[in-house]
C-alpha cells in the first residue's frame, strides 16, 4: 500500500497547475487521463483544466454508491486510461478511489471542499443496498487543493473537517486503551501523525476567512489520511467517534455531515472518559470550545436528535465496526446506562 504521496499543493490557484503536475512521468506516460466530477464545481474545474491535457476524458459520477464506483471502475477500465483525476467533494472523490482501485491505475484527488479527510485516505465510504460501508483502497498518488474553490463551497462543508480532524484525538486514545486492555499493536508513527494533525488544528488561533487557517485544514486532513496509509487501517482516525457517527448515518440517515457527526462524537466519548473513568475532562473542554468557536454542532439536539435518538445509536455503534476496542467496548454501557450518559452530557454542557 503506498504510504506516501508523490504531490501535495495546498494554495490559491493550485488548479490551473495541476496539467504541469499530470506531466509527470511517473504519474503518465502518454497522457491519456480520465476525469471524474460529481455535481457542483467539478464540471467547472474540469473545463478549466482540460486545454492543458493531451487527452482526455470527463465522466460524471453519480453520488457516492458502490454501484457508481464499480461503473467508473469498468469505463476506466475498457478505456485504458493511465490515471484519473477524482474532482469534487468527499462522495466524488470516495467513489474515484473505490473506482481507480478497481482498474488499477493511480489516481489524483482535487477536493472543492474539506469536509472530511477522504481527499488522502485509503479508505472509501461508499453506500450500498444494505447502508454505508467502508472500502480499503489505493490512497491518492498526489493531491490538490485550491483554496479558491474551496472558499466557493457552503461554508458549512468546509467547517465540517474541522469535526473530522479533532476526533482524531479521541480515535488515537481509544487505540492506546486497545492496546493496553487487548494487546493490540499500536504504529507509533501513524499515531503521532493523526494527533499532530489534531493539535496543529486545534491550536490553530485563526478562523476559516483565513487562508491561513484553511491550509491548517487541508493539510490536517491530509495527514490525518496518511495517517491511515501507515496504519494499514483507519484506526488513528476513526474510534468510538467514528462507530457513534456510522450509527447515526444507518439509524438515522441526512441527519448530518460527516465532520459534524465526527466531532459530536469524539466530545461525547471524551465526556465517557471523564465521567466513566476520570480522565480525559480537559480534552473534552478543549474540543468543546474548538467545535463552539467554528460554529460546529455540540450537541445531539444541535443536529436534530432526541437524547433518547442519540442514545441508540450510541448503543448501536459497536455493530458498525465489529472487532474495533473503543471506549464503547470497554464500558459495555447498556441503554439505560447510555440515556443516562446522554442527559448528563446535554445537560452540562447544554448552557
Amino acid at each position: 500500500m503506498l504510504t506516501a504521496p508523490l504531490s501535495i499543493d495546498v494554495r490559491r490557484g493550485a488548479v490551473a497547475a495541476l496539467g504541469d503536475l499530470l506531466a509527470d512521468r511517473r504519474i503518465v506516460t502518454e497522457g491519456r487521463v480520465a476525469i471524474a466530477v460529481g455535481p457542483g464545481q467539478g464540471d467547472q474545474i474540469a473545463e478549466h483544466v482540460r486545454p492543458s491535457l493531451n487527452a482526455c476524458e470527463v465522466f460524471q459520477v453519480e453520488g457516492g454508491t458502490v454501484d457508481a464506483a464499480v461503473s467508473l471502475g469498468s469505463k476506466l477500465r475498457t478505456g485504458s486510461y493511465e490515471a484519473v483525476v477524482g474532482i469534487g467533494g468527499g462522495r466524488t472523490i470516495d467513489a474515484t478511489k473505490y473506482a481507480a482501485t478497481l482498474a488499477g491505475i493511480p489516481m489524483v484527488s482535487v477536493a472543492t471542499n474539506l469536509s472530511h479527510d477522504g481527499i488522502c485516505s485509503p479508505v472509501a465510504s461508499l453506500t450500498h443496498d444494505k447502508g454505508k460501508g467502508s472500502f480499503g483502497v489505493v490512497m491518492p498518488l498526489a493531491m490538490v487543493v485550491d483554496l479558491d474553490y474551496v472558499r466557493a463551497a457552503p461554508e458549512r462543508l468546509v467547517r465540517a473537517g474541522i469535526g473530522d480532524v479533532v476526533s482524531n484525538f479521541s480515535a488515537v486514545d481509544d487505540w492506546l486503551l486497545a492496546a493496553e486492555e487487548c494487546g493490540e499493536p499500536v504504529d507509533r508513527m501513524a499515531l503521532t501523525v493523526s494527533r499532530t494533525a489534531a493539535e496543529a488544528l486545534l491550536h490553530q488561533p485563526e478562523s476559516i476567512e483565513s487562508d491561513r487557517f484553511l491550509t491548517v485544514l487541508a493539510e490536517g486532513l491530509v495527514l490525518s489520511g496518511m495517517a491511515m496509509a501507515f496504519a494499514g487501517s483507519s484506526r488513528p482516525s476513526s474510534g468510538g467517534d467514528h462507530e457513534i457517527l456510522h450509527a447515526i448515518d444507518q439509524l438515522f440517515p441526512g441527519t448530518a455531515n460527516h465532520g459534524e457527526l465526527a466531532g459530536i462524537g469524539a466530545a461525547f466519548c471524551y465526556h465517557l472518559r471523564a465521567t466513566r473513568l476520570g480522565a480525559g475532562a480537559e480534552r473534552l473542554g478543549e474540543i468543546l470550545t474548538c467545535l463552539e468557536r467554528h460554529g460546529l454542532p455540540r450537541l445531539p439536539g444541535d443536529v436534530g436528535l432526541t437524547a433518547e435518538q442519540f442514545a441508540e445509536a450510541v448503543l448501536y455503534a459497536p455493530q458498525t465496526r465489529p472487532g474495533r476496542y473503543t471506549i464503547l467496548e470497554h464500558l459495555g454501557l447498556d441503554q439505560g446506562a447510555i440515556l443516562k450518559a446522554v442527559e448528563e452530557y446535554v445537560e452540562a454542557h447544554g448552557g
